[in-house]
Order: C-alpha cells, then structure tokens, then sequence
C-alpha cells in the first residue's frame, strides 16, 4: 500500500505544472487555514515472545488524531498534529512467574505538506516533517526494557483526500511517525482516515 501511495503523490506531481485541474474543490485559497480530526489504525508489539497469556501480545489499536494547518498557497502548507495512541496492557506468566508490560504513547508532529489535484474532487498528498514521540513502558516480572520514553524522528505521510465541497474534505493516508527509543508498544506507522474544515 505504501509504494501505491508513493507512486500516486509522484504522478501527482509530474502534473503539478499542469493547468488541466487549475480550478478544484480541492485547492485551497493561499492564507487559510483548516483544522481535523482523525482515527487512525496502529500495530503493537509488546515483545515476551514464549510467554503463556490470554492477552493478544501483537495486533492493531484504534488511535485519535486532532490537526490543524496553513495554506501558504494553493500546493503547499504547513501542518502540526497531536495522535493519541493509547494505552496498552500485555499480562503473561512464564515458568510459573507472572509478570506485565503496560505502555501509554503519543505523538507530536510538525510538517510541510504538497497536494496535487488529479480531478475535480480529488487530490493526492504527500508530508514530511519531525515527530516527537513519547512512549511509556512499565513492565512487572521478567519483563525488561531500555532507552527513553521521548524521541525526536523524521516523520511522512502520503495519502489522498476526497472535497465533500470546498471546505469540508475527507482523506486517507499512510503516517510513519519513526521508532520510539523504546522497541515495546506501538510501532512506527499508521493508516489514518480524516475530515477536516478549512477556514
């Protein structure tokens, strides 16, 4: 999905010069702004591999996402977001012993962002920016961990968003927020669905 994604934002591009989609739904208006909300799709991990549990000791968690930007012109913005990862709770025993690994993750994100029409409703988009990620880990038992909770990484997106009209647009895309220091948790990419309003 990802190399898709890649290859969508790269056509897009190549018909950046273009005046075929001049005038879109798509396009925003240089200097305004937009704000959203998203729910986004992330793997975990939480390591123990040989433990016994009842727990799922890898899978998917639902996240919460709240954005906002500037349109510098029609192409190109500048974009900050906050995603909630949530909590997670892995409790096993092994040899007889019990033991846990709890985490709770966020993130912090700034970046640029391109968008490209290819019909009248429709544009594909691509972000590259820092991310700050904070992932909490706390274990029980013979559960161990090491590093820091916080940890500044590249971050970039690719995806594409759909206008409902020329304020409201809905979108999906592929985020890699990079690796926290801590390898237990949540993992380093998401598929994220949003709507935003601009303003």
């Amino acid at each position: 999905m990802k190399k898709i994604l890649f290859a969508l934002v790269a056509s897009a591009a190549a018909l950046g010069g273009s005046a075929a989609y001049a005038q879109t739904n798509t396009q925003d208006a240089a200097g305004t702004g937009y704000i959203g909300l998203g729910a986004a799709a992330s793997r975990y991990d939480m390591g123990q591999p040989g433990t016994s549990s009842t727990d799922n000791r890898t899978g998917s968690k639902a996240a919460g996402k709240i954005y906002g930007g500037y349109n510098i012109d029609s192409t190109w913005a500048v974009e900050a977001g906050y995603t909630d990862f949530g909590k997670r709770s892995y409790n096993y025993t092994q040899g007889g012993a019990a033991g846990g690994v709890n985490t709770d993750a966020h993130s912090y994100y700034v970046a640029g962002k391109g968008t490209w029409p290819v019909a009248k409703d429709f544009a594909v988009f691509g972000k590259l920016g820092v991310a700050r990620n904070h992932n909490e880990v706390t274990t029980t038992g013979i559960a161990s961990v090491s590093g820091s909770d916080n940890k500044t990484a590249l971050y970039a997106s690719v995806g594409g968003e759909y206008a409902i009209n020329k304020n409201v647009k809905v979108s999906l895309e592929y985020e890699n927020y990079g690796k926290s220091d801590i390898d237990l948790g949540r993992k380093a990419g998401a598929i994220t669905a949003g709507l935003r309003y601009n303003f």
